[in-house]
């Protein structure tokens, strides 16, 4: 049975070392370069006058109907391109949208039932589709250098010779990709977003990413709020040029990466949930499902409502990135890395008609403390719901049966970020899990890294030598690593033998190399 690490073997003098990595972290140098709130990041101010907040009224993604259907599938045609979009009032701003759109159309997939999802692109540069959180094939994952466009985007500037894109040689570029999707997994809110080598960042910051959910029969048993009252929320911080642009510190001549300033990720100033800037929602007095997601390439988020209903735990959750928790968790407020979901419920007849309630992020300043708001009607509105006490049956992986510990340290290298020790070698693997087996898998880190991990969701087992934290309930296929922090998970993958991937989800890190193959094998 693994033992937790203790903080002291992992702030201590070679505490890392004594793990057999030969490395040691120490006290972190970038410590003090987080901003105020434990930001990780730089903020990169909008060269325009913000929005006033509230004015938008909040958007849905409209849901993309299949081109055809059969006996075990549906099948959708998505292409990704250029179009012009009224994201801030008295600009338009080009976006790189899947259809066109930012966020992209939302798939709606039923558990067990496959879903086949042919992806084009007429975009500038190639693109990588990964359904994040997706049970899927490797051939199917989209791997960084598995690419969607045409023939010359073979040539991409500057690839070759940046830090940790050694082996992008063996892109291969086709004109479009027929991604499977057995959907052999529980109902859970994905989603899907670029994943192209050393380009991820600006991609996604174009607008490159959209909802995916899954739905099965023990969630719809529980008769939670649909329709109007089923809120997918994506939140995303972004900043603007003077001419209403997407503002983005890349550099010059369109190569991979970032400017140095900020390697540690970009921080946006204008908050957008479904790609407008802090909306206003009009809600009933009865309960709504938020589906929510950090779709922020660096920014992370402590999400509370403002003003608190009498007695507080406002958010109830009801599940993570994996899909339902067991039990209802009442919270006050809820923290998401980039990439993390969580859904909750919120009962707005606890409100007086007419409150405005505000969604705030505890973790940002000025602008940056606002997310949305709710407007309470007067409508009653009552949409039958009760919160029941129990949700689903979720299976506890026993660390006491793993077959193997592994520690993966995330950590700054010179030119860019690293995983123990190594800047991202396509083809090289630094794990080879068998399928069925469960692993204790130990994370630790110099900074902040939301550590993602494909194929298959873990259960976190406790942090620094304690137990798992206030956000941590359920099946996470996204942890957020605290600086100097060690997290251990346990995670057994299934079905699909194959290369995988396991990175930071900070995208600049990313980008900068903080990225590393595994293999599963029969």
């Amino acid at each position: 049975m693994s033992r937790p690490l203790t903080r002291r073997q992992l702030l201590g003098a070679g505490g890392v070392a004594a793990l057999g990595l030969g490395v040691s972290i120490g006290v972190p140098p970038l410590m003090n370069r987080l901003l105020p709130g434990g930001e990780p990041g730089k903020l990169l101010r909008s060269a325009l006058p913000l929005p006033a907040r509230y004015a938008a009224e909040l958007p849905v993604p409209a849901v993309l109907k299949p081109v055809r259907s059969d006996a075990g599938a549906d099948y959708y045609e998505i292409t990704a391109r250029r179009a012009t979009a009224r994201l801030l009032p008295g600009h338009d701003t080009e976006v790189w949208g899947y259809q066109g759109t930012f966020p992209g159309p939302t798939l709606e997939s039923r558990s067990g039932r496959r879903t086949v999802v042919t992806h084009r692109s007429e975009l500038p540069r190639p693109t990588a589709v990964h359904l994040h959180g997706g049970h899927t094939p490797h051939d199917s994952d989209g791997h960084p250098l598995d690419l969607v466009g045409s023939a010359a985007h073979h040539d991409m500037p500057g690839m070759g010779d940046m830090p940790g894109t050694a082996g992008a040689e063996g892109a291969t570029v086709l004109p479009q990709r027929d991604y499977t999707y057995p959907m052999a997994q529980r109902a859970a809110t994905l989603w899907y977003h670029d994943h192209t080598m050393g380009f991820t960042g600006p991609q996604v910051y174009r607008g490159l990413a959209g909802f995916h959910l899954v739905r099965d029969e023990e969630e719809a048993a529980l008769g939670l709020p649909q329709g109007p009252h089923e809120l997918p929320l994506m939140i995303a911080d972004r900043s603007f040029a003077a001419d209403g642009s997407f503002a983005y510190p890349g550099l010059p001549g369109g190569a991979p990466g970032v400017q140095d300033a900020y390697m540690n990720g970009v921080l946006g100033d204008v908050m957008l949930v479904n790609g407008a800037p802090w909306p206003l929602a009009r809600v009933e007095r009865t309960w709504y499902r938020l589906r929510l997601l950090n779709a922020s390439n660096a920014r992370r988020l402590r999400l509370a409502l403002d003003p608190q209903p009498g007695g507080g735990g406002a958010l109830v959750q009801i599940g993570s990135d994996g899909g339902l928790l067991e039990r209802p968790l009442r919270h006050d407020a809820v923290d998401l890395a980039p990439a993390e979901r969580c859904d909750v419920l919120v009962d707005f007849s606890r409100y007086p008609a007419g409150t405005r309630v505000r969604l705030r992020n505890r973790l940002g300043d000025g602008p940056t403390g606002e997310v949305m708001a709710f407007e309470v009607g007067s409508a009653a509105g009552d949409n039958g719901f009760r919160l029941p006490e129990r949700l689903s049956s979720v299976e506890r992986l026993d660390p006491a049966k793993a077959v193997n510990t592994r520690t993966f340290v995330f950590q700054k290298g010179k030119q860019h970020w690293t995983v123990n020790g190594q800047e991202y070698r396509p083809g090289r693997s630094i794990a080879a899990p068998r399928l069925g087996r469960i692993e204790v898998w130990r994370f630790v880190t110099d900074f902040h890294h939301p550590v993602h991990l494909h194929l298959d969701p873990f259960q976190v087992l406790g942090r620094a030598g304690g137990g798992p934290g206030a956000n941590d309930a359920g099946w996470k296929d996204t942890v957020d690593v605290l600086p100097a922090q060690g997290v251990e998970v346990a995670v057994r993958f299934n079905d699909y033998a194959g290369r995988f991937l396991l990175h930071c989800h900070n995208l600049e890190h990313e980008d900068m190399a903080m990225m590393a193959e595994f293999t599963t094998t029969e």
